[in-house]
């Protein structure tokens, strides 16, 4: 999957074709004019305006009310490419999509691998699938681990697909 998803648009706003946006991103700063954005029904998209204030975004050759009411309740999407082109992360920061599908080790234990990252207000928390040798033992499926650095995710390597832990093989046991 190459797709990153940003948002969903909303109803008109005004007559010139200015659409209401719902953004779902960390990183509003690459939506901007000329940004090229692809839609779940496969619609390429030109940026023309967007105003992070006000939550509207205008794109070419949507000039007017009734052209741009077609555009209601589309997801937009960018490319993992253009991500990485367009945001620089800092030191210990990492996208979504390089966090997904790394496997999770405690003391050189495979614990499992990440399927999701669940938003909750004080942290994100990654959601791991168990091995199966873990699961044979009685442990869940599943288990959520906090990403809190240095007390529970003490080193990310997203080249080699992997995320040392500790105090995580607890929570697995507890779960």
């Amino acid at each position: 999957m190459n797709k990153v998803y940003l948002g969903k648009l909303g109803k008109t706003v005004g007559l010139n074709g200015l659409v209401k946006i719902y953004l779902d991103t960390d990183f509003p700063t690459q939506i901007k004019k000329g940004t090229i954005l692809q839609t779940n029904k496969k619609i390429e998209l030109c940026v023309e305006k967007f105003d992070l204030d006000k939550s509207t975004i205008k794109f070419n050759s949507y000039d007017d009310c009734d052209s741009a009411k077609k555009l209601t309740n589309l997801e937009l999407y960018t490319t993992i490419e253009n991500t990485k082109d367009s945001i620089k992360l800092k030191e210990n920061e990492f996208f979504w999509f390089d966090i997904l599908g790394c496997n999770i080790y405690e003391n050189d234990i495979l614990l499992g691998n990440v399927v999701e990252i669940h938003r909750f207000p004080l942290h994100d928390y990654l959601e791991i699938t168990v091995t199966e040798d873990l699961q044979k033992k009685g442990l869940p499926k599943v288990f959520l681990i906090p990403y809190i650095k240095d007390e529970y995710i003490l080193k990310v390597d997203t080249s080699l697909k992997t995320i040392e832990v500790q105090n995580s093989y607890q929570i697995l046991e507890n779960s």
